[in-house]
């Protein structure tokens, strides 16, 4: 199949729209232009908007990871102390990074559990500059509760970092109300554009408790929000700058939506996508409770019986669509379809039709359609 007719339902990177496309094709202008400029500047206003947030906002040439990098290497010494939440790949991740820089105390829970709240808590008791969290964990399609860590945060006074990549503009994400001091996405997600860019908000409090000098050169906040400040407003280093014309032009379609109004669409169609997946006889991966929400913008689900990843995913992909499985041990075990950015409901019912006509070959579909009307009585 062409790779033009091909549909990407992955949880990032996501389609993207032919006019953000095109803008990646305009002639090249030097970075530091006020053409470039204003351009970044436009891109910031718009940002704040995503983010639901006051805070200053810069842009940096790289993936989502490198907004969490420079949030960490930025904050923490060797010295200090950062708590880090996991009950996913990506929680797992900031482990990771802060033990780079400094000291991480892992709270961890099994992949696709709620967080316990107290066990944070007795954390940030021992003492910690700051603690971090994954809002959305794609890996296992959960969102956890960052209003309340961020009040965990607040109370022990701890810079509160969280990676909103795979959440911002497509979940509820409220940066300023839940006092998120750094908040991270990445172009490649509900921003719908190409991977290459990634996006982080930074309070005045974290601003204040950065450190003196970052332990990465490229990843220094400081530099950043200092040549983001200047005028006109400029990256510290050669940015990717066809990136820079494909976000203006994406952001410029998300506020021609509204961006409250993609966050309602999102759910939407997330909601959809469950709908379907009950229909078809297919559980969905995580439990939730009160601390924890099934993700707006990617859906995991466990693989049906009897069906291995290779005939659900493989099978899907030779009808042209593509979906997700799952990570480390997870793999084989679910798969996940992502329904963020400019993913259109034709978009959701073509893939509840590829999934169907996959679940009739391999002899497991309970009943022809029931995904697709199940998914379709949502959509409206």
């Amino acid at each position: 199949m062409d790779i033009e007719d091909t549909l990407l339902m992955i949880p990032g990177p996501v389609k993207v729209a032919p006019r953000v496309l095109r803008a990646l094709s305009k002639p090249m202008i030097s970075h530091r232009s006020g053409e470039f400029g204003a351009i970044y500047s436009e891109c910031c206003g718009l940002l704040k908007q995503f983010f639901e947030t006051r805070n200053d906002v810069v842009i940096m040439t790289g993936s989502g990871t490198l907004g969490m990098d420079a949030a960490v290497a930025s904050t923490i010494g060797h010295e200090d102390k950062i708590v880090t939440i996991s009950n996913g790949k990506f929680g797992e991740r900031f482990t990771e990074i802060g033990e780079r820089y400094g000291q991480a105390v892992p709270v961890k829970f099994e992949w696709g559990a709620p967080y316990d709240l107290d066990k944070i808590e007795a954390a940030l008791e021992k003492g910690a500059k700051a603690v971090a969290m994954v809002h959305n964990e794609t890996s296992v399609g959960l969102t956890n509760p960052a209003k309340e860590v961020g009040k965990l945060a607040k109370k022990h006074d701890a810079v509160f970092i969280v990676d909103g990549i795979s959440s911002i503009g497509g979940n509820e994400f409220l940066t300023d109300e839940w006092n998120i001091d750094i908040a991270i996405t990445g172009s490649q997600k509900a921003l719908a554009v190409p991977p290459g860019l990634a996006v982080v908000s930074v309070s005045p409090k974290a601003e204040e408790r950065f450190l003196p000098r970052s332990s990465s050169y490229y990843a220094d906040m400081k530099a950043h929000i200092k040549s983001v400040r200047k005028s006109p407003p400029q990256t510290p280093f050669t940015p990717a700058v066809p990136l820079f014309f494909a976000m203006q032009e994406a952001l410029h379609m998300a506020a021609e939506e509204g961006f409250a109004a993609r966050r309602a669409r999102t759910a939407k169609q997330a909601e959809s996508v469950r709908s379907a997946a009950k229909a078809l006889g297919i559980e969905l991966f995580p439990t939730v409770d009160a601390n924890s929400y099934y993700s707006n913008t990617v859906t995991a689900m466990k693989m049906p019986g009897g069906v291995t990843d290779d005939k659900l995913r493989g099978g899907m992909k030779k009808q042209g669509v593509i979906v997700s499985g799952g990570q480390e041990q997870l793999k084989g075990k679910i798969f996940r379809i992502g329904t963020m950015g400019v993913c259109s409901s034709g978009d959701i019912l073509r893939t509840i039709q590829t999934l169907e006509l996959v679940l009739a070959k391999e002899g497991q579909l309970r009943a022809r359609g029931a995904g697709v009307e199940a998914a379709s009585k949502v959509l409206g």
